[in-house]
């Protein structure tokens, strides 16, 4: 997957513990792993943004075993579901960290994590073009896994590279899980380069984080929707960062009026604020707003990434043809992997895709071929026999009340409004209504001590629905 001895005396790896990897140090550390393991299998890595980690998924990725990537922290009684779904021949985990599995031996340990070996051995097939496997969400115990080939995470590695313009120069920081697609995305391109990878555990919101940047020099800086609602509150703005280069925003639609903010800021200090758009079912990237235009098109996902491409589909799959209307967005590229996986025998199918990919997001196209998602096709609703879009409700609320965390979902003839400010959400209830047109008997609401969101920072949407009758 990588040639780390072209980049041998580069500096792979940095973390906040003091450690630096050359590249041919990474090279090295990862051969080592992936000879204890000992051949191409199935194997569980419970990643965290972490030395051990990573040295674990570039040595399964070059040595052709197949890493299941787990968050670090996943409940014990899911991790126990997973193994006897899936009958992983090995664990690579924290030194320490307790295994359910009776019989399981460490059998190589190095950099604080530790290779348990099961006692399936490589009993579950492996299709020879599987890569990889990743949970739609990026934090979830699900037992339902995307399918990613060596040739997918090709494809959309060296796509990346060349819209971003990555080069050896960079370095990047782990603001992102390592288990996460838009996450691991970021190391995948960095190592495609030689550029360098600043590994921290430490969160936005804290000081350790930002510290941690200014002294490495972080070119670039990666987040989701919810990340940059946290950089306005951390007056991120303000911040001395003179080496960050580039903003990049993926994992769901950025507020408008957030987009313009950053993209402006960006502008007026010679830097980059570019907006994505992916899926893990797409490896990672599908889309992209080159940064020109990031203030021209605000609220804009963008154009198809190099290699890909999109069309709008009507409800009858027919495609859309004008400009301005609202289709399912489709999307034709190398990178869309090959379906899913609920058990072990589904790791031995082929491409169930066929280079195409419903993604489910409903979509408008300009005069000029820019795309702007208006919602998903499953977050709308019917209420009083009106159509109503769940994630414009939510952005119109956000706009509003700036500082307002909410969240909006339902079912026909009810829309809920979840929001951790009990107080005032008899205000979110009348504005709403009044924006929307809808009588205020359409409209629930709902306190919370917080909404949830994922480890990547996606609303937890799925988790809402239990308030939801």
């Amino acid at each position: 997957m990588w040639d780390l001895q072209k980049y041998a005396d580069n500096i792979a790896l940095r973390d906040d513990c003091g450690h630096v990897l050359t590249y041919g140090q990474l090279a090295t550390a990862s051969v080592e792993f992936a000879e204890a393991v000992g051949g191409r299998c199935l194997i569980f890595i419970l990643s965290d943004n972490v030395l051990g980690s990573l040295i674990g998924y570039v040595g399964a990725l070059n040595g052709r075993i197949v890493p299941v990537m787990l968050r670090h922290d996943l409940p014990e009684d899911r991790l126990q579901e997973l193994i006897e779904a899936y009958h992983p021949a090995f664990i690579w985990q924290a030194q320490g960290h307790g295994c359910p599995v009776c019989g399981a031996k460490p059998v190589h340990t190095a950099w604080g994590y530790e290779l348990l070996c099961l006692p399936y051995g490589s009993e579950t097939v492996l299709h020879p073009n599987l890569a990889l496997l990743l949970t739609t969400s990026g934090s979830t115990g699900s037992p339902k896994f995307v399918r990613q080939t060596y040739g997918n995470i090709r494809a959309n590695t060296d796509s990346i590279v060349e819209y971003l313009h990555i080069d050896e120069v960079e370095r990047a920081v782990t603001s992102l899980p390592m288990q996460y697609t838009y996450g691991l995305s970021i190391i995948n391109t960095h190592l495609a380069v030689g550029a360098s990878v600043l590994l921290t555990r430490s969160s936005l919101m804290q000081k350790e984080f930002w510290q941690f940047m200014r002294e490495q020099g972080a070119t670039s800086l990666a987040g989701v929707p919810y990340t940059y609602e946290m950089l306005k509150r951390l007056r991120f703005t303000r911040m001395d960062l003179p080496a960050l280069r580039t903003l990049t925003q993926a994992g769901g639609k950025i507020l408008p009026k957030l987009h313009e903010e950053f993209a402006r800021w960006a502008k007026d200090k010679g830097r980059k604020f570019v907006v994505m758009y992916g899926a893990c079912e797409a490896t990672a990237r599908m889309g992209y707003l080159p940064f020109e235009q990031s203030l021209e098109k605000v609220g804009c996902m963008g154009i198809a990434i190099p290699g890909g491409r999109f069309e709008l589909w009507n409800e009858d799959g027919s495609p859309v043809q004008e400009t301005d209307t609202v289709g399912e967005l489709v999307y034709y590229g190398e990178n869309v992997t090959w379906g899913y996986a609920e058990c072990a025998a589904d790791l031995q199918k082929g491409d169930e895709r066929r280079g195409r990919y419903l993604t489910g997001d409903m979509a408008k196209r300009d005069r000029e071929g820019f795309y702007t998602i208006v919602g998903r096709k499953k977050r709308f609703l019917k209420v009083f026999g009106n159509r109503v879009n769940l994630d414009d409700a939510e952005r119109l609320l956000k706009a509003q009340f700036k500082t307002a965390d909410v969240a909006c979902g339902g079912i026909d003839d009810k829309l809920y409004i979840f929001g951790t400010d009990e107080m005032r959400l008899p205000e979110y209830k009348t504005y709403l209504a009044k924006e929307t047109g809808l009588h205020p008997s359409a409209f629930r609401t709902v306190a919370l001590a917080e909404i949830p969101h994922n480890d990547a920072g996606k609303t937890l949407y799925q988790e809402l629905m239990r308030y939801i009758h």
